[in-house]
């Protein structure tokens, strides 16, 4: 290999050996593959001695079952928390790196073109939300090609209606509107969960954005909120509160508080964001179960259906932890979206 190969080679060693010593030792034990642990110290190296160490705290046990995605996360936190100053350096550098292509000049034969780009996240989800209503608006005119399809020429629309948006707007309008009066505003919705400390900037403050499960300073979300954007403030739910109600159906308040206190699906390993799950009693309503936040879980649709009708139990003991019972014997806790082994029993015979 060549010098430089090496050397990356060595300091991942190193990385390992000294500043991620769990992670280390099951690689050298044959529990974590080679190539994850070494991508892991790829990614902590450039984190101070403390934010390396929570990260190998965190992943201790289980790093051979958490995706890549889950990794980076967990290194995007620690970043945060531990470097703010190298966290905002480096949104800072992505800003600087954002753009959008249309490769005019690439079209094939067929009369296609390539459109890459690199948004801001609140751009981009303006973005994508024109664009799937531009393709829901297509199907209801009685167009039939495929979303993906349908979504292409939805792009195409947005530019058109925008061109036209122009004209009217360099033609000027009676009542002296300009273009600038009548541009919708952006509305951005993220949910927020702050210290009292990060709040008064005595530490660093962070965001977690449900969208894509990002983690984002402070700084980013104000940036978000500034200059055309329409801040609208919702009713906050305290997520210690206990709303009870004796019907079986889950009101609205309680589904969204669920959500916000478990962020994912509650089964074991499982990180399906909790919007896109349904809402299970963990305590079955039919057998005297409450429609309470306390007996109340996200759960994806795959995972309840194993919950009702295979043998996998689970009792909540707190707000965010989960004790699961395997059919095979297998105790496991999920707490806070993260996954560990608790006991094996072999299972009864």
């Amino acid at each position: 290999m060549s010098t430089d190969a090496a050397r990356a080679l060595v300091g991942a060693a190193l990385e390992l050996a000294h500043r991620l010593p769990r992670t280390w030792q099951q690689m050298r034990a044959g529990e974590v593959p080679v190539w994850k642990g070494r991508r892991g110290a790829q990614l902590t190296v450039s984190l101070p001695p403390d934010g390396a160490d929570f990260v190998d705290r965190q992943l201790a046990g289980s790093v051979g079952r958490v995706g890549w995605a889950g990794i980076e996360r967990l290194v995007d936190h620690a970043r945060a928390v531990f470097d703010p100053d190298g966290a905002e350096k480096q949104r800072r550098a992505g800003a600087d790196g954002r753009r959008f292509d249309v490769h005019t000049r690439e079209a094939t034969h067929d009369g296609t073109i390539r459109v890459e780009g690199e948004l801001d996240l609140a751009d981009a989800l303006d973005l994508d939300t024109a664009i799937r209503q531009g393709a829901e608006e297509l199907a209801a005119l009685g167009s039939t090609e495929s979303m993906d399809v349908r979504r292409s020429m939805a792009a195409g629309e947005l530019a058109r209606r925008q061109l036209a948006f122009d004209l009217r707007a360099e033609a000027g309008d009676d009542g002296g509107q300009d273009a600038a009066s009548v541009v919708k505003p952006r509305q951005v919705v993220i949910h927020v969960h702050l210290s009292g400390a990060a709040i008064s900037r005595d530490e660093a403050g962070i965001a977690r954005v449900e969208e894509t499960r990002l983690i984002v300073s402070t700084e980013q979300v104000r940036a978000w909120c500034t200059g055309d954007a329409e801040v609208v403030i919702k009713p906050v739910i305290d997520l210690e509160d206990h709303h009870p109600t004796d019907a079986y159906a889950i009101p609205d308040k309680l589904t969204e508080q669920t959500r916000l206190t478990q962020q994912v699906c509650a089964l074991p390993w499982c990180e399906r964001p909790a919007r896109r799950c349904d809402t299970d009693h963990v305590i079955t309503h039919g057998t005297g179960g409450p429609t309470c936040s306390c007996n109340l879980a996200p759960l994806c649709r795959r995972h309840h259906r194993a919950k009702t009708h295979t043998p996998w139990t689970y009792d909540r003991t707190d707000a965010t932890t989960y004790l699961w019972r395997s059919p095979h014997g297998l105790h496991l806790i999920k707490d806070r979206g993260e996954t560990r082994l608790v006991t094996a029993h072999p299972p009864d015979q």
